[in-house]
């Protein structure tokens, strides 16, 4: 029991180390995701910190355990039935904190037509993400926590990553990096939910 915890730990802060030195780093980089980079409906962006992937479109959503506001475990299953745009992010995040605004934006746009889950990826979980959400005084997100990392460990996914589901919990498309969510290419992607 105690080698399995310490092999845990372990996992857990190497995941933690590539995460922040292989996406989240950027802070004195570029200022954000220029609109013009995502392109056609097929189209990648050029290389870089920013990326649109349709690669895994069509796959089903992951069985990936999180807990609500409530404490109370859920999956995306839970969410079927409608569009899901999910976002992993993390307090120490620079790029997702930047972004978190525009997803609030987009969650009371959208209302009940599009389900907006921010997933957190700290470690602390309610620890650090409870005040984060107080101070920001969000109008719709709600703080969804994964203290275990397992959407970024299962989807070898850096910070942040921000997913496309379908109203079948198909994946439609993913973004790596940060993006304006109420800009028009923000817009053009959305409406690709069905």
């Amino acid at each position: 029991m105690v080698l399995e915890l310490a092999l845990r730990s372990t996992i857990a802060l190497l995941l933690l180390a590539a995460l922040a030195t292989g996406g989240c780093d950027r802070q004195s980089g570029a200022s954000g995701q220029a609109n013009h980079s995502l392109g056609g409906p097929n189209a990648s962006a050029p290389a870089g910190r920013d990326k649109l992937d349709r690669s895994h479109k069509g796959e089903a959503a992951p069985a990936i355990p999180f807990t609500d506001p409530a404490g109370k475990a859920r999956t995306l299953a839970d969410f079927t039935g409608k569009p899901v745009l999910l976002n992993l992010w993390a307090t120490w995040c620079a790029p997702c904190v930047k972004e978190m605004p525009t997803l609030d934006a987009l969650a009371v746009a959208k209302g009940d037509a599009l389900q907006v889950l921010t997933i957190s990826q700290d470690l602390k979980g309610a620890e650090l993400v409870t005040p984060f959400f107080e101070k920001a005084q969000f109008k719709k997100l709600q703080p969804y926590l994964d203290t275990e990392i397992a959407w970024s460990m299962q989807l070898g996914a850096n910070l942040p990553t921000t997913i496309l589901y379908d109203s079948a919990g198909k994946e439609v498309w993913r973004v790596m990096g940060e993006m304006d969510w109420m800009g028009a290419e923000a817009a053009a992607l959305i409406a690709e939910a069905k």
